[in-house]
């Protein structure tokens, strides 16, 4: 090897690890800082090892050889085709400030920081996630996402979803010929046949991940400091590398543990802690920054309406035709019909699920994040803004990116609209 190619291998080498480090040094600052809030019982410790072994020790999850791993970039995508198919399903959206600042060198500036950290990760290749997945699945369901799948494709396979706009009955039929398409792509790469078995057993599996979910919201509904909501959301994110019946399996014992404090009367506060909801963009971890702010000032965020959140998998496939055919269809319309991204040019049902959260979960402020760039989340603001007003909600906007600059700017404010909603006399009572 020539002097000059072996400087250039080291050079390279040199940078991939001062990547590893940084992204390991991030990742377990706020892996503490989410441990140190008060609350989270003994059970939260598997999910909180499995953000630790992605992100700190930068290793993919524990997944048998011979099961292919499959990233998605959305919720979209129904992961029970590819349970269903032999593969194991991994989220590979990513809030990594060191992979964002990467991305930032290689896609234009006022791309999200979604994407950037996407294409920084691929980049610099010191993930073994992305390089361990076998298939990329990308539901289109913005621009920047129609360019993450062209970005994907030259350097592995990749299987575009196009996601319909309304969500009326041919809309329906265009996500279920989608479907089929991208079950015969499964079946390629793994060699196994879909089966009705195969997949109703998938079903099954995540149905019970979703009962857990619903068990676990409503015994949030009940109490209000049952749990601190920025563990609720280190949850949420484990799930994205977990397998859903052993998701389903902790998260159960969670519950286990909530219900005894329920019946007790033990939140973990008796202060009357102003309650505030998170919608808007996706919160990723180790990009946790914004509910860890909230409730390291003194709120406590009781309801997270995120798509990486509980929205993302609180809907369970529910089937009204037994054939092959149905089960298919079954997951389009979960997919479409209860989804309430913007995604999609009429979105109503977002308000009325936002309203809805407003009252079951007591909320008396909402935090309105948006990740800059996220142009189809920040169009939805102006909107939500006025309807959330009449009904006397506080609600903030909050724009960010993938890094620690602006920290103290949202803490100041952040801070303020807190002691706000603590001013505002006796306990909210809103007609929803």
């Amino acid at each position: 090897m020539e002097e000059k190619d072996r400087k250039i291998l080291e050079k390279e080498a040199r940078m991939k690890d001062r990547f590893r480090r940084k992204s390991s040094y991030t990742s377990v600052r706020y892996l503490r800082r989410m441990k140190e809030l008060s609350g989270a019982p003994e059970e939260m410790m598997p999910f909180f090892d499995i953000l630790d072994k992605v992100y700190t020790k930068m290793e993919s999850p524990d997944i048998p050889k011979d099961i292919p791993m499959v990233g998605t970039y959305c919720v979209m995508a129904p992961q029970e085709l590819i349970y269903a198919a032999g593969a194991q399903p991994v989220k590979l959206c990513s809030g990594s400030y060191t992979a964002f600042s990467v991305g930032d060198d290689i896609v234009p500036r006022d791309a999200c920081p979604l994407v950037k950290a996407v294409e920084g990760f691929q980049n610099i290749g010191t993930m073994p996630l992305y390089r361990d997945c076998k298939l990329m699945v990308v539901p289109i369901t913005c621009d920047c996402k129609k360019k993450i799948a062209g970005m994907l494709s030259g350097k592995q396979k990749v299987a575009a979803l196009h996601v319909p706009v309304n969500k009326e009955d041919e809309d329906i039929e265009q996500y279920v010929e989608e479907l089929y398409l991208f079950m015969g792509e499964l079946e390629d790469l793994t060699g196994k046949r879909i089966s009705y078995d195969s997949l109703a057993g998938a079903i099954r599996m995540t149905g019970q991940a979703a009962y857990e979910l619903s068990r676990f919201l409503s015994l949030k509904k009940k109490m209000p400091y049952l749990l601190r909501g920025t563990h609720s959301m280190a949850m949420m994110n484990a799930a994205a590398y977990m397998n859903a019946g052993e998701w389903a399996d902790q998260i159960s014992e969670v519950n286990g543990i909530l219900e005894r404090r329920v019946r007790s009367k033990e939140p973990f506060t008796k202060r009357p802690l102003p309650r505030v909801m998170i919608t808007g963009s996706p919160i990723i971890f180790p990009n946790i920054k914004i509910p860890l702010l909230i409730e390291e000032m003194g709120g406590v965020v009781a309801a997270d309406e995120t798509c990486m959140g509980e929205r993302g998998m609180s809907d369970p496939v529910v089937p009204t035709d037994e054939s092959f055919d149905g089960l298919i269809r079954a997951l389009a319309v979960r997919a479409v019909r209860p989804c309430s991204c913007p995604t999609f040019a009429d979105n109503k049902q977002r308000i009325y699920r936002i309203r809805q959260m407003i009252r079951d979960y007591q909320i008396e402020g909402i935090v309105y994040h948006v990740l800059r760039g996220c142009l189809v989340y920040d169009f939805e603001y102006k909107q939500i803004e006025e309807d959330i007003g009449k009904l006397g909600i506080p609600i903030i906007r909050l724009e960010t990116d993938y890094n620690e600059e602006d920290i103290e700017q949202l803490r100041i404010r952040i801070e303020a609209f807190i002691e706000m909603i603590k001013l505002q006399k006796g306990p909210a009572q809103h007609r929803v």
